[in-house]
């Protein structure tokens, strides 16, 4: 059968596309245009997961080394991220990353 794609084939053409080019880590890089620092922007990182088969591999510091250096090349003054873990092992790889637990506070507000 031959046929057009439709919006519900979506995690089956998802699955597909895997098996092409497996995902074992991924990240969230989000630029942020600013008027201060000399118009330079910010970036805050968000979504950082690694396979739970393949941790402890070192992939995580990869694709951490790799953010952080994509927001730097794209100008970026600081890299924010925000974990709602309450791992110490978590924020024991963070502060590992290079980030500091107590330069910021953060604070979240949702839509009621």
């Amino acid at each position: 059968m031959f046929r057009e794609a439709r919006p519900g084939d979506f995690e089956q053409i998802m699955r597909l596309y895997r098996q092409l080019q497996p995902v074992v880590a991924t990240t969230y890089l989000n630029v942020i245009p600013n008027l201060t620092r000399s118009a330079s922007p910010y970036a805050v990182i968000e979504n950082v997961v690694v396979e739970e088969s393949q941790r402890g591999a070192g992939l995580g510091r990869q694709i951490m080394a790799g953010t952080l250096q994509a927001a730097w090349d794209a100008g970026c003054y600081k890299a924010m991220l925000m974990t709602g873990s309450r791992r110490p092992a978590t924020h024991a790889f963070y502060l590992a990353c290079g980030f500091s637990a107590d330069a910021k506070t953060a604070y979240v507000a949702r839509p009621s």
